[in-house]
């Protein structure tokens, strides 16, 4: 089978089967909204998206007229929109190497003056300096919330774990996430301050948008593996009929519950979640231990061990050669989130998006995120650092 960053790799055939048949219900919602409040310490809220959660907590604030929340500077335009669909104002903050924003870059923004909120990502699952982040916030009376699109599991440098030190913690659901349940997002109000008087009652995303979810683990699997023979006609035929889910898909920024049979199938990912973060772990370990130095960036190769390890990054120029020459070896990288500071790079329609990310236009324009998912083996990991050896010599 070809090894693919995502298209469904997070699944396999059990899975497909489960995402087509079950049922869930009340028992599967209370079972994950219980895990989640026990393992992130709040009140837990779920939504459809990762993204309607983060709005919700950032509208829920209720900041005063002309505020705004940072966010790091590399990231999906899903947090950038999110932000503004609050009514806040989004300021990113540039990156180094370790695809985070320092404490250095965050004092010097926080100057500017009006700011409400923080979300740290820990991109990619590698950790940021949370305990100097959260200090600073501490001091300014500033909201810290955690999002862990990226990082379920992550363990920061003081040895707690990602979701349990801001005031607010998000997760998403969504496809290629680390707890991939095809869609689904859950905001957790860890500071008792906030815990009282929110009402969430939303009706469910349309009938067409779940069946939509439900067949996607099964054509993409279909997809996988028949890539060479008629598959990637297919992948054309669904994406171009708008048959295919996307991240993207749906409610946008309105509001809507999850319904119970992603629950179940959230929770079946959550049951085998430390096998599937040990997986992740030796992968990324393999990548550190046999790719050339130079296309490794330390500060982010020296936490795997502390990481979710959702993505391996390396930084190479000419990047559009690297992917087309795994694409022949039926390596297929070319999604190497993020093409841009707020990605993906078409939705660069804001004025001054870009201001002053000079850490994060360099990164983005050199960075491949290569596979750590379930579906890639010791062998296939082996075989992608032999090609991208040869290829870099």
């Amino acid at each position: 089978m070809s090894v693919f960053n995502s298209l469904g790799s997070n699944y396999n055939f059990n899975f497909v089967l489960k995402s087509l048949f079950t049922l869930g219900g009340n028992k599967e919602t209370s079972a994950l909204e219980k895990n989640l409040k026990e393992k992130y310490n709040g009140e837990v809220f779920l939504f459809y998206k990762g993204r309607e959660a983060l709005t919700f907590a950032l509208e829920f604030l209720n900041f005063p007229k002309n505020s705004a929340a940072c966010y790091t500077g590399f990231t999906c335009y899903a947090v950038f929109a999110a932000i503004k669909e609050a009514g806040l104002k989004p300021i990113p903050i540039d990156i180094d190497l370790s695809l985070n924003f320092s404490s250095v870059n965050l004092k010097r923004i926080l100057n500017e003056g009006g700011i409400k909120a923080v979300i740290v990502q820990n991109t990619l699952g590698y950790p940021c300096e949370i305990e100097e982040i959260s200090k600073i916030c501490k001091q300014k009376n500033i909201i810290l919330v955690e999002d862990l699109a990226h990082c379920a599991g992550t363990v920061y440098k003081n040895g707690k774990e990602a979701g349990t030190i801001g005031d607010f913690t998000v997760l998403s659901f969504s496809q290629d996430k680390i707890i991939d349940g095809i869609s689904g997002g859950a905001l957790i109000i860890r500071n008792k301050k906030y815990q009282k008087g929110v009402v969430n009652s939303f009706k469910n995303p349309s009938l067409f948008l779940q069946l939509k979810d439900r067949f996607y683990p099964l054509l993409t699997f279909k997809i996988r593996v028949f890539y060479k023979a008629g598959g990637k006609l297919l992948h054309f035929v669904f994406k171009k009929t708008k048959l295919l889910s996307t991240p993207m898909q749906g409610t946008a920024y309105r509001f809507s519950n999850l319904p119970g049979w992603y629950c179940s199938l959230i929770n079946y990912q959550f049951n085998n979640f430390d096998k599937e973060l040990k997986h992740r772990k030796e992968i990324a370990q393999i990548y550190k231990a046999n790719l050339k130095s130079k296309i490794i960036s330390d500060e982010t190769a020296d936490l795997v061990g502390l990481s979710s390890n959702l993505r391996f990054p390396i930084f190479v120029e000419k990047r559009e050669k690297l992917i087309n020459y795994l694409k022949t070896k039926s390596i297929y990288v070319s999604d190497v989130w993020y093409d841009a500071p707020i990605a993906p790079k078409r939705y660069l329609i804001e004025p001054n998006f870009e201001n002053n990310l000079h850490g994060s236009k360099r990164i983005s324009k050199t960075v491949v995120n290569l596979p750590t998912h379930k579906n890639v083996s010791i062998k296939n990991a082996e075989k992608i650092c032999d090609l991208i050896n040869k290829w870099i010599q």
